[in-house]
């Protein structure tokens, strides 16, 4: 095989690539440009028709729908609780958060909050910043800390639309798919919290708290693996975050450690707190949980109702009709329970006002930066095919062309490559789910050529393609301008680089060692 063909074919990702780190463009912009570039290879040289093409780059933003629409969604539940106070609230309580140990606070905060945040569309990376400075952390501690504490867990991020959008990928369900990615967590989940001791205070730091650090870590993964097990996979995040922050303040008073402390409280910490109870700040959160679990429990008929029966599906690739499912969503319920607490959070019609010009503003761009890259997956993934929608030569395909040249180069080691190409393809699209969309079908195809485990290697895939948030220069620059320091965060990715590398090996060893 030419090496023509496979650099036309990775071409959108490599032009992609080189717009975000050598010219810094804007994620939307360079997704964009990338998609121009993956029409004009498709059409001229793996001889596409434009007419599919197109409604390839169509039925891709319909699936970006579960992810763009959740990003839309929880950006707009956001500005109401910031605007009515309710994250204000949140901060006070997470303040007062055992400040007697230093390693349980970290873990409560960062992995615990952290995740719990991330599950219910909330941005970790905006609200704890501010909060671990106020601890009296350094900037680089209160920028990484937030950045890579949810990371290992990212696959069950926005209500699990991760592993949701890989189960649309490979048609199957989500409690089939889930526990390739769960295997993983209780291993990468404890090498992430032991990543952040070393930032924190190297290898003292992680000797002192390797004990806690543990415990949080497999506290985490476990329960992956116990939510796959009850069918629960979307509610994951959730229960996860909770069951490593109810670890910690257990381990805290089993070794006698104070669990709240209100002395780091300020004037405005206090305010918050006459201003609004805990339950009416947590009230969209609540309603969400609530909505989720009664939605998704195996036992009650609403999961087959609106997964199965109204499954309202579209059909833009002929035999391959995208489903909706808009009343089984994530993103229709963040809506759902952000209008249900309107009343309980006293929001004002200014409030409300206010919070619509915000997500107008701040909406459309990470929209879109989320649908791009889907429309990109699709044409990669369906390129050469004509216009009855059948591949007649397979090396007019730009997956089979990548998979083929994959699979000579690397062989049976290709599972320890797998989960590079995740972190390359979630830095580059800004998101788990978007790498998943673009390189599933890659590592499917490449897995079946050279007898591997095919779900196993994309699962690992999509965990790199997590652990890429690490070094996600818009989410590193968001922490720095949550507590004015931007600029800092070109100092924080350099350590979370190295971090990142390391973890992914950790991931790509195991790939290798289950995949075959």
């Amino acid at each position: 095989m030419g090496i023509i063909p496979v650099i036309l074919a990775l071409s959108p990702v490599i032009v992609v690539f080189l717009l975000l780190t050598l010219r810094r463009t804007p994620a939307d912009i360079a997704g964009l440009i990338g998609w121009v570039v993956a029409v004009i290879v498709a059409w001229l040289y793996f001889e596409t028709p434009l007419s599919v093409v197109f409604n390839a780059s169509i039925a891709g933003l319909l699936a970006s729908l579960p992810i763009s629409f959740v990003v839309a969604t929880s950006l707009f539940q956001m500005a109401v609780m910031i605007e009515t106070g309710a994250i204000r609230r949140l901060v006070a309580l997470i303040k007062c958060v055992a400040p007697t140990d230093q390693v349980a606070q970290i873990l409560i905060i960062n992995i615990g909050f952290g995740t719990l945040l991330t599950a219910l569309g909330a941005v970790p990376v905006s609200i704890l910043p501010p909060i671990m400075m106020a601890l009296g952390y350094t900037s680089f501690v209160a920028i990484a800390l937030p950045a890579i504490g949810y990371d290992a867990l990212c696959t069950y991020a926005l209500l699990g639309v991760p592993v949701v959008v890989f189960a649309n990928f490979v048609n199957m369900p989500v409690n089939e798919v889930g526990h390739f990615f769960a295997r993983f967590m209780p291993i990468i989940s404890s090498c992430i919290a032991l990543g952040m001791m070393w930032i924190v205070g190297r290898w003292k730091m992680m000797f002192k708290g390797f004990v806690p650090t543990v415990i949080a870590g497999l506290t985490a993964g476990f329960i992956a693996i116990g939510m796959n097990a009850v069918n629960l996979v979307t509610l994951t995040g959730i229960a996860a975050g909770a069951g490593v922050i109810l670890v910690m303040l257990l381990y805290l008073k089993l070794i006698g450690r104070r669990i709240i402390d209100r002395s780091r409280l300020q004037p405005d910490d206090f305010e918050a707190e006459r201003s609004m109870s805990l339950a009416r700040a947590l009230s969209p959160w609540i309603i969400l949980t609530a909505a989720s679990l009664i939605v998704n429990a195996p036992f009650l008929p609403f999961f087959p109702l609106f997964f199965k029966h109204i499954a309202m599906p579209i059909e833009i690739i002929p035999g391959a009709p995208e489903k909706l499912r808009v009343f089984w969503q994530a993103y229709f319920w963040i809506l759902v329970s952000t209008v249900l607490a309107l009343p309980f959070l006293k929001t004002t019609r200014e409030q409300l006002s206010v919070s619509w010009k915000k997500w107008i503003r701040r909406a459309p761009r990470p929209v879109f930066a989320a649908a791009v890259f889907f429309a990109i997956a699709f044409i990669i993934n369906h390129s050469g095919k004509g216009a009855d929608w059948k591949l007649v030569e397979p090396m007019h395909n730009m997956v089979v062309v990548v998979a083929g040249a994959a699979a000579e180069t690397f062989g049976a080691l290709y599972p320890l490559i797998a989960p590079f190409l995740g972190l390359l393809g979630g830095f580059i699209s800004g998101s788990e789910t978007s790498s998943i969309a673009m390189l599933t079908a890659l590592h499917m195809t490449t897995a079946e050529k050279i007898g591997a485990v095919g779900l196993l290697i994309a699962a690992a895939s999509g965990i790199g393609g997590g652990l890429a948030s690490v070094i996600s220069p818009a989410k590193l620059q968001n922490a720095a301008a949550s507590i004015d320091r931007i600029g800092e965060e070109s100092k924080v990715i350099r350590t979370l680089f190295v971090i990142s590398i390391l973890i992914t090996a950790v991931c790509a060893a195991l790939a290798l060692l289950w995949a075959f």
